[in-house]
Order: C-alpha cells, then structure tokens, then sequence
C-alpha cells in the first residue's frame, strides 16, 4: 500500500463520495476511482459499498480509515522532522509563454501543500526556446510544449491540445469550419530567430512537410506571434481554446498533429524533489503514465 493510495482512500471514507473526494484531492473521478479499485484488490476484501448517491463504509473499511489516519500523520510528521534537518530547497521550473497558467492554480497549490519548505523559482523564456531553460541548465524542470529536440530529455504528458490557424477576422478564410496546411501554402509565415530548436521551428512555421523557410517576420513571443498576424496578415498557428485579441480567430487545422502540453527534465539530472514535482503534477490533472525518455 502507498502513502498516495492511503490518502485517496481517507478522502473518500471522509467525504462518502467520490466527487466530492476527487475534488478535495484536485484531480479528476476515474484515476481515484481505479486507485480504490486496486487497494481492494490487493487487501482483498471489500472497503466500500457504492450506490448512485455514494458510498458507505463497510467494517473492514472503517477498520482501514482508523490505521490510514495514524500512518498518515506519522508519515506526516516524518517528513517535517526530515525537511527541518535538511534545510530549505529550491526548485527552479522553467515556463514558455503561457505555459504556465495552462497547468492551473491546482499545480502550485499541491506542490505548496506536499513541500511547504521548498522554495519555488520561476524562469520564463520566450519562443526560441522550446525547452524554457532546461537544456541551457538554468532550470530544474520545464512547463512546456512539443515537440523539440528531446535528446537526453524526459517527458510527461499532462494534456494534448488541437492546433488552428490564427486569421484576422476580416480574413477570407476565417469562417471556414477547418482548414489544411495546402490551403495556406501561399501566405507569409511568422520566423523564429536563426539557432531555433529546428523540430519546434518546423512545427510552429508549418514547414514540416514542405521544408520552405517562410519569409514572414521574425517573431520571438507568442504575443509578437499574434501582433504580426493582426497588422500583417501573418500567418500564426496556437492551441485551440485560448483567448485572443478583437479581430483574430482561429481556424482548426485538420492535417496538424496536436500540441502536447508536457513537464520535461533532463534525463541525467532527476532529484528527489522533480520526481515528486511529475507525480504531483500527474496526480492533479489525472494522467495516466506517459513519459517519454529522449
């Protein structure tokens, strides 16, 4: 039995229901439900009576609730007396453009609550660099998207997202239900400066499958991206879903494979405090195991 596993448990005994219980821990109903499943399995026995309008605990349950609390707040305690001796740490995460809000407050929250001592550093960088300061080493570990270079990479995959075309609303082609990258094979393209991770440059200028250098500006945030767009008739590529400024749309892409909002950390460098910083990360927005070793 994991400590994780316990707590899940102690939030539905408390809660008696697994809505209520999944949202107390932030993360989503199937994942904790599968968690409950499994200590079922592994104790053998019965822990709680389920019906449409919750769940009861049965005695073996209640006997669970009783010992899951104490180990909980021994482990608890163990893990402040270890901190203290220990002294405070750092963790320095790395964050692209908006990156960071799109993992929500519920990241941050979790990470506090699990490491209260732990001091946070935060590096943004702009869009020449896909890895947001993990492979320089000026970070510990990256909020970002892919794909890039994963060359002595680690991944997580939190939330995959559909990519569109974004398009002035004035635009001849802003009202068309989907478009193709053939259709835009004749607009100016946004740039990214010369040394850009060359994976990330193809996928955000959609050069992929042609491999033409675009010959629109050179652009280095996402808002620079959406500027030029506006005033030049640029063509920019973003996720689907978030907000733009008056007078841009976007325009779903059916031939683009989608954007992979991911927790990157270089391969050779995984700490005790990273490893807790993915599994928290997952647990909050419910993932299943995704990683990916470049």
């Amino acid at each position: 039995m994991e400590l994780r596993t316990l707590r899940y448990f102690v939030a539905v005994a408390e809660e008696l229901h697994f809505g209520r219980a999944a949202a107390r821990l932030r993360m989503t109903q199937p994942p904790l439900s599968r968690a409950i499943k499994q200590l079922e399995t592994e104790l053998g026995c019965v822990l709680l009576l389920r019906s449409p309008t919750g769940v009861a605990l049965t005695s073996a349950g209640v006997l669970l609730h009783e010992e899951a609390c104490a180990l909980l707040a021994q482990a608890d305690r163990v893990r402040a007396r270890v901190s203290a001796l220990a002294g405070p740490v750092t963790l320095t995460v790395g964050t692209l453009a908006d990156s960071a809000e799109q993992f929500g407050t519920r990241l941050a929250a979790a990470y506090r609550e699990h490491h209260p001592a732990a001091r946070i550093l935060i590096r943004e960088s702009d869009l020449t660099d896909p890895t947001a300061g993990l492979r320089a080493g000026l970070v510990d570990v990256a909020l970002t998207r892919e794909p890039f270079d994963d060359t002595g990479i680690t991944t997580r995959t939190l939330r995959s997202e559909r990519v569109g075309v974004v398009l002035r609303t004035d635009d001849p082609l802003a009202h068309r239900e989907s478009l193709r990258l053939a259709d835009l094979a004749e607009r100016r393209w946004f740039r990214f400066p010369d040394g850009t991770d060359p994976v990330w440059q193809a996928y955000w200028t959609g050069s992929a499958e042609d491999g033409r250098r675009r010959d629109g500006p050179v652009v280095r945030t996402a808002r620079e991206c959406l500027q030029s767009v506006l005033w030049n008739g640029t063509v920019g590529l973003m996720p689907l879903g978030h907000a733009l400024p008056e007078g841009l749309t976007v325009v779903p892409l059916a031939d683009m494979a989608p954007s992979r909002l991911v927790i990157a950390w270089r391969a050779d460098g995984t700490t005790p405090l990273i490893r807790s910083f993915v599994r928290i990360a997952e647990t909050v927005h419910g993932t299943a195991d995704r990683t990916r070793a470049g």
